[in-house]
């Protein structure tokens, strides 16, 4: 090889370096440039049950229907809703006894129980719930999501901060 066929192999080789570095980094800022959700703080100060809620996500937020401690949040559309409540527990039941109380439907496709929490899972009429509870002196404190299934993929980290940040 002389060279100039040297070189001109070297200037090809770099092209090809510098397209494929292009190509990544259209990927990667591609994917980086999806709005992130504004995430914010919910407490309920009476019981010190907190967690983050993407807000630009769950927009709407109203009182428990059952006048329960506790809010609850609905994206605009209302496919989507997150509640954050206390559930009193006044006989500081077990995380694995509570839940076993509440009679949880039939058909869990995910289930942990351990000595300070319960997180359940299933799907209902083609939506994803939810429910975590955190066992504090007293009471639960929870979160229940429901979303539609097929939009998991797009749902998994958001429920997996949520779930995260329950305060114990």
């Amino acid at each position: 090889m002389n060279v100039d066929e040297k070189t001109n192999a070297e200037e090809l080789l770099m092209r090809c370096f510098s397209l494929s570095i292009g190509v990544v980094l259209c990927l990667v800022y591609g994917t980086v440039e999806a709005p992130a959700a504004e995430w914010q703080r919910f407490v309920i100060p009476s019981t010190g049950a907190s967690a983050d809620v993407p807000v630009s996500i769950f927009s709407e937020e109203t009182e428990l229907p059952d006048g329960g401690i506790g809010r609850r949040f609905f994206t605009t559309d209302r496919r989507a809703d997150l509640t954050i409540q206390s559930v009193a527990n006044p006989a500081n039941d077990s995380p694995a006894t509570f839940l076993a109380k509440r009679n949880p439907p039939p058909g869990i496709t995910y289930k942990r129980v351990t000595n300070s929490f319960f997180a359940v899972s299933s799907v209902r009429e083609d939506r994803i719930w939810y429910n975590r509870c955190n066992r504090v002196v007293g009471y639960m404190n929870c979160i229940l999501i429901n979303y539609p299934r097929a939009e998991k993929p797009q749902w998994d980290d958001v429920v997996t901060r949520i779930s995260l940040t329950l305060a114990r």
